[in-house]
């Protein structure tokens, strides 16, 4: 009779033949017709593998993948802890109300407190600041790096303010050392959203260290198109232990109790404790903090994840290539504004971001549309501008919840006039030099 093992083997040799025959195959690149996605999935047998095998384990809720997980990435990323949550979304919510905790004393973030942040990027590095009932105040951003503009942070400032908190663009890092500087200044967290920015490297006074490292806090999302994937997920990390333990405690229902799972008992007290006008000796598993979630991954996301991590380094160098290719090939066109790293960074680019020129002789609708028409996928920047859209109605109309710092100038120029394409590693030479062919002809034409 064959034993687990054998089995499980037999498993997952067939499941690298799946692979090959259901993934493997390599698909020829026929300009005009086939797509050329702005992101995707990049992966190989492995993920499928870890897929299957963790399946067969039945462990379903984060287990030993996920913690497996958690270690790696914190080991790649050059800081002590990783929380991982079940989106990117997620992760930035808990990092925000991580702040919010009363473990943090008088420097926790209180409903009214303001955050400063942009309006040129993703709705959710803002909507936890709402949604717990602070106020995001909104600066303006700079042409080429489509970051926060800094020389505006200090006008942004207020007697409320407590925190930073934005993206680093499509993995372009933003100005980071102005911006810590200006939090270390004044004595505020600063929360790096680093869902686009995996791998991306910034350098202060001769040191290097990856994006989302630098702050208090940082995030990453897993989605399908972003650097790595394990379908939905993302992480918190930081290097605060006290800030670690808050993030598990909302991130698990709001517990007090750190034990892992199938663990009991880690604090020692389980029984024995007192807390809060609970009864003496209260089970600590069941004890509450926090007015918390449940935002935790399965380990088969995890599994996947394990396998993506091991080609982080590839994928990293790989959108790098793209983004030089892509830029070498349009850098001439006078009537576009490309992507330029930001001083002293190396970013890991999430996409390759274009705007067109006002008063060229065409828009980006038109420039967009000829893209799509050759079956090259175009996405604009996320919101564009933030508060133009429906879900601020309500604010506008009253002036409450949330503050703007000068003109959104060149957000609203973003909104109107730019857009991006993709670098993924999965795009070949020949898709990189059909884009770049495409937009060259469409301006030429256009001229």
């Amino acid at each position: 009779m064959e034993s687990k093992e054998e089995l499980k083997e037999q498993i997952l040799e067939l499941t690298r033949r799946y692979y090959q025959v259901a993934h493997g195959g390599k698909k020829e690149f026929c300009p005009g017709k086939s797509f050329v996605n702005y992101g995707g999935r990049y992966f190989d047998e492995k993920e499928i593998v870890n897929l299957v095998d963790s399946s067969l384990d039945f462990w379903l809720t984060a287990g030993p993948w996920a913690h497996k997980f958690e270690t790696r990435l914190a080991e790649w990323l050059g800081v002590k802890y990783c929380v991982l949550t079940n989106s990117g979304s997620s992760a930035n919510l808990l990092a925000f109300y991580t702040l919010t905790s009363p473990k943090l004393g008088d420097r926790r973030i209180r409903r009214g407190d303001e955050v400063i942040t942009v309006a040129a990027g993703f709705p959710t590095t803002v909507n936890p600041i709402i949604q717990f009932g602070a106020v995001p105040v909104f600066v303006d951003v700079c042409l080429p790096g489509f970051n926060v503009d800094v020389t505006l942070l200090e006008e942004a400032l207020s007697e409320k303010t407590r925190a930073v908190m934005m993206a680093h663009s499509l993995g372009n890092p933003f100005n980071i050392k102005a911006v810590k500087r200006f939090c270390d200044r004044h004595g505020l967290w600063l929360i790096e959203d680093n869902c686009d920015a995996l791998g991306s490297e910034y350098t202060i006074d001769g040191v290097t260290r990856k994006t989302g490292t630098w702050g208090d806090i940082g995030t990453s999302s897993f989605y399908p198109p972003h650097h790595i994937t394990m379908g939905e997920g993302g992480a918190v990390y930081t290097d605060d232990p006290l800030l670690n333990k808050i993030t598990r405690s909302f991130r698990d229902w709001g517990r007090d109790c750190w034990c892992v799972g199938g663990v009991d008992n880690t604090c020692k007290v389980r029984f024995t404790g007192q807390f809060g006008e609970l009864p003496y000796g209260y089970d600590h598993k069941y004890v509450y903090s926090h007015f918390g979630f449940n935002l935790k991954v399965t380990d088969m996301q995890a599994a996947i994840g394990c396998a993506q991590l091991e080609k982080a380094d590839g994928i990293v160098a790989a959108r790098r290539a793209n983004y030089k290719k892509l830029y070498e090939g349009l850098k001439d066109i006078p009537e576009l504004i490309l992507p330029v790293a930001e001083e002293n960074s190396n970013p890991s680019w999430f996409g390759f971001l274009i705007a067109v020129r006002d008063g060229v002789g065409f828009t980006r609708n038109e420039l967009t549309g000829f893209l799509e028409n050759r079956k090259i996928q175009t996405r604009n920047l996320f919101a564009g501008n933030l508060i133009k859209h429906p879900a601020f109605d309500e604010m506008r109309r009253t002036g409450e919840g949330y503050r703007v710092v000068g003109e959104l100038t060149n957000t609203d120029f973003i909104m109107n006039n730019g857009f991006w394409i993709g670098v993924y590693p999965g795009m070949s030479s020949e898709m990189i030099d059909w884009m770049t062919a495409s937009i060259r002809e469409f301006c030429e034409t256009r001229k």
